[in-house]
């Protein structure tokens, strides 16, 4: 049995129907850039996480670098932000010459709060929290910190669609909540496509404005702005999938169920999530000491993995200007180098789950 690490075709397949009649409603419509699609979708979108604003956006990393540039960080100033995160996560930053600081993370691969306060100098002026794997972060403390010290807080919610920390949900707590709608994503399009959360209007406006070459009034300018506007074809497409949103998740929470109980492995640690943390598994991530060998093993049997993220950041030689070496985040670190995402999927058969579990528990 040949089973890929994910797949997308089966998402598509089950609403195959409301997807095409959706397209075709687009296309014949002959508006195709910031029309009521996008409206609509921004309105849905926000209700669903729970801000006032949705602002949709060409990526997700265009939402993380627009956010810092809308929140007057830059050259001079720090933003703390995790070891383990995806690379995306840091551009945001850096794109804006502003200064990731780095941070280990906890046992839950989420952003340690006890590491933020380490960490604030006279130059810090926000966090940056990543959302990993889809598992919701420590958000109660993080908040309490970002308050105590009066530092923006910024969510990269790229992997959390609709996870949630004590009944909240992610992209709501911080001033600007990031997302990414790359086809792989638990609400993902069929191309790309990005938005922010936020509740503060005059950050919504201003994205809104930022988003379209800086203009509200076509040809008068009014900041330089950018061009990253969600399309027409995409926010139709999220549309449909956005309604059935909550029936992805919880297949895919039962799908992480299953691996829970079913895999049965000493040498084999499993994701744990925070208390008060929900997941909607983006990733169903393992960590084993073999990896390697695991993969190996796991090709025999034509098991796909991927291994989230196999350089950290800091390692990365688009970064070796900020002085980085290897050792300075050994927690960082050792992570990169034993973690492991296994098959995980909508549309996901038990027989092909079963198959991913027997064989992991037979690996030795």
């Amino acid at each position: 049995m040949k089973i890929m690490p994910n797949r997308m075709d089966r998402g598509f397949f089950k609403y195959q129907k409301e997807f095409e009649n959706k397209a075709l409603a687009v296309l014949r419509s002959g508006w195709y850039v910031l029309g009521k699609e996008v409206s609509s979708f921004e309105e849905e979108f926000a209700s669903y996480v729970g801000t006032k604003y949705c602002v949709g956006l060409a990526s997700g990393l265009d939402a993380l670098w627009i956010a810092f540039r809308l929140l007057h960080i830059g050259a001079g100033d720090e933003v703390i932000v995790q070891g383990n995160t995806y690379i995306a996560s840091v551009m945001g930053i850096t794109m804006n010459s502003a200064t990731p600081v780095f941070v280990e993370p906890d046992e839950h691969y989420g952003m340690d709060p006890l590491e933020i306060e380490k960490n604030i100098t006279s130059k810090t002026k926000a966090v940056l929290v990543t959302h990993l794997y889809g598992m919701a972060s420590r958000m109660d403390e993080i908040v309490a910190i970002c308050k105590k010290h009066k530092l923006r807080l910024v969510e990269d919610c790229a992997q959390s669609h609709g996870a949630k920390f004590n009944n909240t949900m992610t992209g709501s707590f911080g001033d600007i909540g990031c997302f990414s709608f790359y086809p792989s994503k638990n609400l993902g399009a069929f191309g790309e496509g990005g938005a922010i959360t936020t509740n503060d209007e005059g950050i919504a406006k201003a994205c809104k404005v930022f988003r379209n070459y800086g203009s509200q009034k076509r040809y008068y300018n009014e900041v330089v702005g950018t061009n990253s506007r969600l399309d027409e074809l995409q926010a139709g497409l999220l549309r449909v999938r956005l309604s059935h949103l909550q029936d992805l998740t919880e297949e895919r929470v039962k799908l992480a169920q299953r691996y829970d109980e079913g895999i049965n492995n000493p040498i084999i640690k499993k994701p744990v999530l925070a208390n008060g943390a929900t997941g909607v598994w983006h990733q169903y991530v393992i960590s084993c000491e073999a990896r390697e060998r695991l993969i190996d093993y796991l090709n025999d049997k034509e098991i796909g993995t991927i291994i989230h993220y196999p350089v950290p950041p800091h390692l990365q030689e688009c970064y070796q200007y900020l002085g980085h070496q290897k050792g300075d985040y050994p927690i960082t670190e050792k992570i990169a180098n034993i973690v492991l995402s296994i098959p995980m999927y909508n549309g996901m058969t038990d027989e092909e789950q079963d198959y991913v579990i027997n064989a992991i528990n037979d690996f030795r």
